[in-house]
């Protein structure tokens, strides 16, 4: 069957995920659909079944199996939360505070796309990464292996899995934690409701319970001066400035124009003469 006559067959989704699709069911890039325009019919298949997939409402990096994140090109399954922009902008963010760091950690990793991201651009830095969840861990191990990137993955709640050795001497703590009000999931994107976990979106009825516990915990972990980042909902960020008035925080904005990240560090010591 023709290519062109796939991507009409198709043209119930956005031109662009339709096009990747084919591109994925070829295993080819762009050029493969002007020199080879007549696809296989196991190919055809592959592509059909794909389109399926999306029709009904499976995230289509689900279905390509990886997504772009910073530097690096991940593996993305349903284990694991799919990384958004607004995380993205995190990443770029925490690269500002952590060019000297020698000890970064990263609450609530899910897939590990901080945490990795973060290892790629400070080779030089220990990075440790934590989530309750085995099977987002068995993700992020996955993709540490074959990304060759030696990151720490410790399975525990928040900050509780760290060795006691770190105590007052992280550098930087950034999170992309649950931030979802309970009330509110109803109101989500079935595409997410339907295929991403529910425990790495979902903080108590007022989407705070995490952030809340990160605020009274990290001063216990971070050194004087240490920083801590964190993406948060876009209705909370008054909320997080109380929530993390201990680090004489800043709440920042993403992209559009929304609260996104709330900004602190541990306070230094005061000396009295």
């Amino acid at each position: 069957m023709r290519a062109a006559d796939l991507l009409v067959e198709a043209a119930h989704l956005p031109w662009h995920e339709a096009r990747r699709l084919l591109l994925l069911a070829l295993d080819s890039d762009a050029t493969a659909l002007v020199s080879n325009p007549d696809v296989p019919d196991e190919l055809t298949r592959r592509f059909r079944e794909s389109v399926e997939r999306r029709t009904r409402g499976e995230p289509l990096q689900y279905i390509e199996g990886t997504v772009h994140f910073g530097p690096l090109i991940m593996r993305s399954d349903r284990r694991a939360l799919i990384p958004r922009p607004e995380t993205e902008q995190l990443w770029e963010m925490a690269t500002a505070l952590a060019e000297d760091a020698d000890a970064i950690v990263d609450l609530c990793t899910g897939s590990g796309n901080l945490a990795l991201a973060l290892k790629a651009a400070f080779g030089n830095a220990t990075v440790i990464a934590t989530d309750t969840s085995p099977a987002a861990l068995s993700l992020a191990r996955e993709i540490a292996s074959e990304l060759g990137l030696a990151v720490d993955f410790l399975e525990g709640d928040l900050l509780d899995p760290l060795p006691v050795t770190l105590r007052r001497s992280v550098d930087l703590i950034v999170s992309n934690p649950p931030y979802v009000a309970l009330g509110d999931w109803d109101s989500l994107p079935a595409e997410v409701r339907d295929h991403e976990p529910k425990e790495a979106l979902v903080a108590g009825e007022d989407g705070l319970d995490v952030l809340r516990r990160i605020a009274d915990e990290a001063a216990l972990w971070l050194r004087p001066g240490g920083a801590i980042i964190c993406e948060i909902g876009a209705e909370q960020g008054e909320a997080c400035r109380e929530l993390f008035a201990a680090y004489s925080p800043d709440i920042l904005q993403d992209l559009s124009g929304r609260d996104r990240f709330v900004l602190g560090r541990a306070p230094m010591p005061i000396y009295l003469h």
